[in-house]
């Protein structure tokens, strides 16, 4: 069982930047796939990025492309979302997610473990 926990939302502005991190508590975490996803008010959950296990595979949803980026620290056991430009509609719950098996990233339905989410609001 991986146990995820994220970190570093808050108040951001629009133009702004803002951290988030996820700390995964299994030693296997070099094993599995990590993503982004977020969840705005009324919306479904929706794929933002995500890295493969070493590190050298990067994808990201069109909407976030160019302002945000993944990246992992093995050695932590860390995951960081790197966000940048902040718009208003970034405003959501931002959870990560890991995964083991199969080629899909895009979708919830491709990963096995999440965290509890983060919240992150971005003012105009």
């Amino acid at each position: 069982q991986v146990q995820l926990v994220e970190s570093g939302g808050g108040l951001g502005e629009a133009g702004g930047s803002l951290r988030l991190s996820c700390v995964a508590s299994e030693r296997t975490f070099t094993r599995h796939a990590m993503g982004w996803f977020r969840q705005a008010p009324g919306k479904e959950r929706e794929f933002v990025a995500a890295i493969s296990w070493g590190g050298g595979g990067t994808f990201y949803a069109d909407y976030v492309k160019g302002r945000f980026s993944i990246s992992r620290d093995n050695a932590k056991n860390t995951v960081y979302l790197q966000m940048n430009s902040l718009k208003p509609e970034d405003t959501a719950i931002y959870y990560c997610a890991a995964k083991s098996r199969g080629m899909g990233f895009g979708n919830t339905y491709d990963y096995d473990y999440w965290g509890r989410g983060t919240r992150v609001t971005v003012s105009s």
